[in-house]
């Protein structure tokens, strides 16, 4: 029986799901043994320290199986709050907070409190495609924003797409899929124009821990009346790698996060508590231990660009770089989201389309390919590099 949803049913099917099903059944070979560049997150669990922490919180902590507050535990809603102020030198409270069950369900609560069938919402494209299938699923236009060669939307081209139905502009910095940050001065236009419109701007900064530049990557934060604009989300599950603990966080007014409670009140109840626990310990403890992995995720980026040139030489472009990944643009007569199938069987390497992050029919999501590099070493970083270089379809 199929859907009685028609806007489900016309939602596309979970990329990295649909990816896996693209090997399922194979053998790969010892000698060349499959490299998944396909999802952005981490394959490696928590630290031990962490880990730990987690089990005495288990065996010690009777709350820890219970449910919790709908908006997520105070003493961690405060903290986040306290970093967030230190990291961005601004205006932040617990009062501003929810913890959510992972950055999803931070950017579906907030949509929630903004948008209804027949509004619209800016994405930039490429888009995370999570987005997009959150507002397909309710009946909320995507109004795509095309970006320049660089990959960095423009505020004064997001302005003529402005309707008296539009309710948010979304970014993601650094990018999913392309890896670019965002500048400062791009960030605030688009602060800017949002307010000027009456609408909201959703920055989601999942990535932000592996930011190239240290400090604050905008001064958001920093104007006293954020909270009437900005929503602002965030993710534990790459900083810690608490992927599978599903803890996110959403900054905003108050009164949205009345909202926002309703949302999750009837959704998950509360966020899980002992994934919280982690969250809270690791922004106490984890300072110094994640400041290394920030290195380790640069290190990764800079192996890419440095050892693209072979790639180049055939005709590919390196258009992206940064955080978890390099968005490439493929020199071939073919759409990527056939030549990704046909990487698996060419190379041994799985890796998606960007197809999968662009409107139906774009011809820029035919050209190129979303590759999360950040659980290879340089090693194997070179070893993909290598492999795309013998690919002839």
């Amino acid at each position: 029986m199929t859907s009685n949803n028609p806007r489900l049913a016309a939602t596309m099917a979970p990329p990295v799901m649909e990816a896996r099903r693209w090997i399922a059944g194979k053998v790969f070979g010892a000698d060349r043994p499959l490299i998944n560049v396909s999802q952005a997150a981490p394959v490696d669990p928590p630290p031990d320290q962490m880990r730990q922490a987690m089990a005495k919180a288990v065996l010690q902590q009777d709350l820890v199986h219970l449910y919790g507050p709908d908006l997520g535990l105070p003493a961690l809603r405060s903290e986040l709050a306290d970093s967030i102020a230190r990291h961005y030198q601004g205006h932040v409270s617990a009062k501003n907070i929810a913890i959510t069950s992972g950055c999803n369900q931070a950017f579906c609560a907030a949509i929630a409190t903004l948008a209804g069938p027949g509004d619209e919402v800016i994405l930039p494209v490429p888009w995370y495609f999570n987005h997009k299938m959150w507002l397909d699923m309710n009946g909320i236009a995507t109004v795509p924003l095309t970006c320049g060669d660089d990959l960095v939307p423009d505020a004064g081209d997001a302005a003529a797409l402005i309707t008296a139905r539009t309710r948010a502009i979304v970014l993601v910095t650094p990018n999913n899929p392309t890896g670019v940050e965002y500048p400062p001065t791009v960030i605030a236009a688009f602060g800017d124009l949002a307010r000027r419109h009456g609408i909201a701007l959703i920055i989601d900064e999942t990535y932000r821990d592996f930011h190239s530049r240290p400090g604050a990557p905008h001064d958001l934060f920093g104007d006293p009346q954020w909270d009437d604009t900005v929503i602002h989300l965030y993710s534990f599950s790459k900083s810690f790698r608490l992927t599978g603990h599903r803890v996110g966080a959403m900054a905003t007014s108050p009164a949205r996060l009345s909202e926002v409670e309703k949302f999750i009140d009837t959704v998950t109840i509360c966020p899980a508590q002992l994934g919280q626990h982690a969250a809270l310990w690791g922004l106490r403890n984890l300072g110094d231990w994640l400041e290394g992995e920030r290195r380790k995720i640069l290190a990764r980026g800079d192996a890419m660009r440095s050892g693209f040139a072979p790639l180049a030489e055939r005709g590919w472009r390196l258009r992206g770089c940064g955080a978890y990944f390099a968005y490439v643009q493929h020199p071939f007569d073919l759409p990527s989201d056939e030549l990704a199938r046909a990487l698996v069987d060419q190379c041994a390497v799985l890796a998606l389309p960007g197809t999968m992050f662009t409107p139906e029919g774009d011809a820029a999501g035919a050209s190129h390919l979303r590759i999360a590099y950040a659980n290879s070493d340089e090693t194997g970083i070179a070893e993909v590099l290598k492999r795309l270089a013998t690919v002839r379809p």
